[in-house]
């Protein structure tokens, strides 16, 4: 019940602004992204179903303008194990290697 509770929090909050912190995309949206943007996007716990997530449909609104940003989709490939070959990165030392290093390139 209180993640129900955060996540009405939540869907209240961007029902009035386009981020959490206002109109301004901030450390405060970066931070909360990978936790309850992932869990909306149903990227973690499967508990999506359980917890109603389609009704929250500020949040989701949120979670899919920060999950189509570039930096973002860049960033949730680095390190990912699982899903499309092409959009695993294990390790990242150059801004190349996300055009050289994914798993899909190193398969062959």
């Amino acid at each position: 019940m209180e993640t129900k509770r955060q996540l009405d929090m939540l869907d209240k909050r961007l029902a009035e602004q386009k981020y959490i912190a206002g109109k301004d995309y901030t450390i405060a949206d970066i931070a909360i992204f990978p936790w309850y943007g992932g869990l909306v996007k149903g990227w973690l716990y499967g508990a999506g179903d359980f917890l109603t997530v389609h009704e929250y449909t500020n949040l989701l609104r949120w979670a899919g303008a920060i999950g189509a940003r570039p930096a973002v989709k860049r960033g949730r490939m680095v390190n990912c194990v699982s899903g499309e070959l092409s959009s695993q990165l294990h390790e990242r030392h150059d801004a190349s290697d996300f055009d050289t290093r994914t798993q899909d390139k190193l398969a062959s």
